[in-house]
């Protein structure tokens, strides 16, 4: 039998396949299950299990930013403009999020 623990989380969880890899995004705030209003800047920490990921890595979401406020005239296919599969995947429950890795380079 399924504990309720696992049925209904008290900790935000997503089990991930970004890039074909598994991996696991996780909060610790657990309002973010609840609450809509905590839903506008929140921290995230993400970890796949990799060999190349020494540490979990601290994401800060952002779902109220300004993100089309960035250069208009530069080519939205330059190395600047892509995103990280990662951060498009977050966008899938929070579309137009900013995401800001907090000193980490991007993995993923």
């Amino acid at each position: 039998q399924v504990s309720s623990g696992l049925r209904t989380p008290r900790l935000p969880v997503w089990l991930c396949s970004v890039s074909g890899r598994h991996s696991v995004l996780f909060g610790t705030d657990s309002r973010l299950l609840s609450d809509w209003k905590s839903e506008r800047i929140f921290h995230l920490y993400f970890y796949s299990g990799q060999q190349e990921q020494t540490q979990t890595a601290h994401l800060t979401i952002d779902t109220h930013s300004h993100h089309w406020e960035e250069a208009q005239r530069e080519d939205p296919c330059s190395p600047r403009k892509r995103h990280p599969a990662l951060e498009m995947a977050i966008r899938t429950k929070w579309a137009g999020a900013t995401v800001s890795w907090n000193g980490t380079d991007p993995f993923f």
